[in-house]
């Protein structure tokens, strides 16, 4: 009997080769039955979720979920997803022109989809790179990208960290403007299960690993895959192409 594992993950084109071997039916070849659900509350809302029993995986950014562990979550990482750092752009609002590069936004207010999510955390990164104290930094939790948008086009905040091609199009579009973008100093993504389901079912979790392995191995290969993501995640041909350079899946 296949071993049913809802698995949650942001809504971006890291996480095709999911998607890919869910739709081949390869997880379930492998005796796992992935129930996949987008978060696009981000890291905090699969930190939760993984504390609530309401998912069993996340696809999560490494510095929140190493944050959630360290603070009594209920987790375990199980293996790295993507090794390559992030970069994170940082927008501010079209209109608010008083801000032209990231030095521009000290003493300003942060948008943060919530606390201890990546880009509230990333926010803390920037703000030490940057000199300021991170105790000082003002937020205000918008939930998502959506409610960024929102945010800092009626100027409530100022400032937002969010991976720079997932907000491509909306700085395309004139929504908002990057001032500057920070990498992170560690892999970007790994895999983290509620430590119940470590126990009870690890060499199923190690299975489903494998096959996701293999499905990233040939994604990253596949000469057509950029064209894929530029189709699948709404991206420009020329910025899926110029991404897709930059990651590395690890699946380890």
């Amino acid at each position: 009997m296949a071993l049913k594992l809802r698995v949650a993950g942001v809504p971006e084109h890291f996480n095709a080769p999911w998607h890919i071997a869910k739709k081949k039916g390869l997880f379930e070849g492998a005796g796992v039955d992935v129930t996949w659900t987008d978060y696009p509350g981000g890291t905090g809302a699969m930190a939760k979720a993984l504390n609530e029993g309401e998912t069993d995986v996340a696809v999560i950014l490494t510095e929140g979920i190493v944050k959630d562990i360290a603070c009594g979550g209920k987790s375990k990482i199980v293996g790295v997803y993507v090794s390559s750092p992030l970069c994170w752009g940082c927008h501010t609002g079209a209109g608010q022109s008083d801000v032209q590069d990231i030095k521009d936004l000290d003493g300003k207010v942060w948008a943060v989809s919530r606390m201890t999510s990546g880009s509230h955390l990333m926010a803390v990164v920037l703000a030490e790179k940057m000199g300021w104290d991170p105790k000082t930094l003002k937020y205000e939790i918008v939930g998502s990208l959506d409610g960024a948008k929102e945010a800092l086009t009626k100027g409530i905040a100022n400032g937002f960290l969010w991976e720079k091609f997932t907000t491509k199009p909306h700085v395309d579009s004139g929504v908002m403007r990057r001032v500057g973008e920070i990498p992170t100093p560690w892999p970007c993504f790994v895999i983290a299960v509620r430590n119940e389901i470590i126990e009870a079912h690890g060499p199923k979790l190690k299975a489903m690993l494998e096959v996701l392995g293999g499905v990233c191995k040939d994604f990253k290969t596949d000469a057509a895959s950029p064209a894929y993501v530029a189709q699948e995640y709404k991206l420009k041909p020329e910025d899926a192409a110029e991404w897709f350079k930059t990651v590395e899946w690890s699946c380890s």
